[in-house]
């Protein structure tokens, strides 16, 4: 229906997660009628990218550079170690504010039937990692799925004779929320998580 260029394009937006056959379709169209200039950027920044950005030799966050500005910040705490899956999740805590140790991510969760084990998570890497530091503190703040549980377990008994303390993050009703309003799964976290006021 389309030239063979156009119909190229709308397949290649469709990598994007969350973007299906009509999203693709309505993007390729709103570049090349309305935009293209913005088009020439995005396509010219993407292949900057592709080509420059790689993983930071110490937390293997996305990086342009060897280490990333937070490795190479002297004054974050290196008592404390957080394991996360992903990039994003960095972004995340350093929005929330309140944290200011060091990272290391995964880029994913153990998942043997899809073929991710330790290898692809770096996990000796990680593990070399705490022995060289030796933080007080690993936190391990994967996601809360039965992959993420699963890849937390794996991870503190690896490490579990190199450092002192490991802790999960805290699971649970978040704050404003609502006891009525929240699922069973997650009341479940809360209360095997409680912490004690007195």
């Amino acid at each position: 229906m389309f030239s063979p260029l156009l119909e190229r394009l709308v397949r290649s937006l469709q990598v994007l997660p969350g973007v299906g056959p009509k999203s693709a379709q309505r993007m390729a169209f709103h570049l090349l009628q309305k935009n293209r200039e913005g088009g020439r950027s995005l396509a010219e920044t993407l292949a900057d990218a592709v080509a420059k950005v790689g993983l930071c030799q110490s937390c293997r966050t996305l990086a342009e550079t060897a280490l990333c500005r937070l490795c190479a910040n002297a004054k974050r705490d290196d008592r404390l170690l957080c394991v996360v899956e992903s990039p994003a999740d960095i972004v995340a805590i350093e929005q929330a504010g309140g944290y200011s140790g060091r990272y290391f991510v995964l880029h994913g969760r153990l998942s043997p039937i899809d073929g991710i084990g330790p290898e692809e998570l770096g996990l000796a890497q990680l593990a070399a990692n705490v022995r060289e530091r030796q933080p007080e503190e690993v936190i391990l703040a994967t996601n809360p799925t039965v992959e993420g549980e699963a890849t937390a377990f794996y991870i503190s008994d690896l490490i579990k004779d190199d450092v002192g303390n490991i802790s999960r993050i805290a699971h649970g009703v978040p704050v404003g929320g609502e006891l009525e309003y929240v699922d069973g799964g997650t009341i479940v976290h809360a209360l095997q998580g409680r912490r004690r006021l007195r």
